[in-house]
């Protein structure tokens, strides 16, 4: 506490302001002790409270309008990006934007005080097309609960901040070895179901090269990346069917079992196609997994095509 009355004092606001910026673009910095220091510091005659608070605000709302432009921009890639890490991606996209749809205002409210869903919320209000005024209107309302609460906190209980700062600082460290813990047993079980997958899979793996010479042949190119279509400008493979992962049981009669099917994903280790594969392979089709999928394919040169028009899934956005 001492420490950060004294950057306080001596660099005044410009540091308050980094501080608030830098946390809210999504760098580990804790704004929250800072903001309790500038309360401090308010109630003891350092910093002018109305001055400490402006600065604040206007640092935290110029980060949040570049991650809610950034995210208006970029539409579905930046959800699409951080979905490749989970174990269903198909399902990741659709299920967070659902969540998001029905929940976005209130979540604004109160995202600054959960650590990644601050840094996570405004970017996903703008790939859904929240209107700016909207969420600049809740965007603010958040922003003043998360800065009012912790630096009321810490005018009020000025004498006592220090032990308040020791107890955030324990906190954070307990949280961190948390997150760090999961993080473990997350790759831990990602390493353990690929290995699985690779060692009792009787599933027959091609490499692209391997696809692109038999892009003339009688056979199925099956894209089970479903998630790639909720963007109108995506790619896939040239002569691609699509093949939802979900809907699989209802699609199996339409399918020729004398034709190989080939499938291609886009998620680590591909572990969407494997399971599809798995599932052709029981109900008797000869069905080969693409290494690398679509990403392997676009890093060899081969020949793509855009999505159909009538392929793309069109998420909830609001209006």
């Amino acid at each position: 506490m001492d420490g950060l009355l004294i950057y306080l004092t001596e660099y005044g606001y410009p540091i308050l302001a980094l501080i608030v910026f830098l946390e809210a673009i999504g760098l580990p910095v804790p704004a929250a002790p800072a903001l309790l220091a500038v309360g401090a510091a308010s109630a003891k005659g350092i910093l002018d409270p109305y001055t400490s608070l402006t600065v604040a605000i206007i640092a935290m709302l110029s980060a949040d309008t570049i991650l809610f432009m950034l995210g208006r921009h970029t539409g579905w890639w930046l959800l699409g990006l951080l979905c490749r890490l989970s174990v269903n991606p198909e399902a990741c996209i659709y299920s967070s934007a659902s969540y998001f749809h029905k929940r976005g205002r209130t979540a604004l409210l109160f995202a600054k005080f959960l650590p990644g869903i601050n840094t996570m919320a405004p970017p996903m209000a703008g790939s859904m097309n929240m209107h700016p005024f909207v969420f600049a209107r809740y965007d603010l309302g958040g922003t003043l609960l998360y800065i009012l609460t912790y630096t009321t906190l810490g005018y009020t209980f000025h004498t006592a901040i220090g032990a308040m700062t020791d107890w955030l600082a324990t906190l954070g460290r307990a949280a961190t070895f948390l997150v760090a813990s999961a993080i473990a047993v997350y790759l831990a079980q990602r390493i353990y179901r690929s290995r699985r997958n690779r060692r009792f899979s009787g599933i027959t793996r091609v490499s692209v090269d391997d696809l692109a010479a038999r892009l003339n042949d009688d056979i199925i190119i099956a894209d089970v990346r479903s998630h790639g279509y909720y963007d109108s400008s995506a790619d896939r493979i040239l002569g691609s069917i699509r093949i939802e992962p979900n809907r699989l049981p209802e699609l199996l009669p339409t399918l020729p079992k004398e034709r190989e099917v080939y499938l291609y994903c886009s998620c680590q280790n591909e572990a969407t196609s494997q399971r599809v594969a798995e599932l052709l392979h029981e109900g008797g089709f000869e069905a080969k997994v693409v290494v690398g999928g679509l990403n392997a394919w676009k890093k060899a040169g081969h020949p793509l095509e855009k999505v159909p028009p009538e392929d793309v899934i069109h998420l909830p956005r609001f209006v």
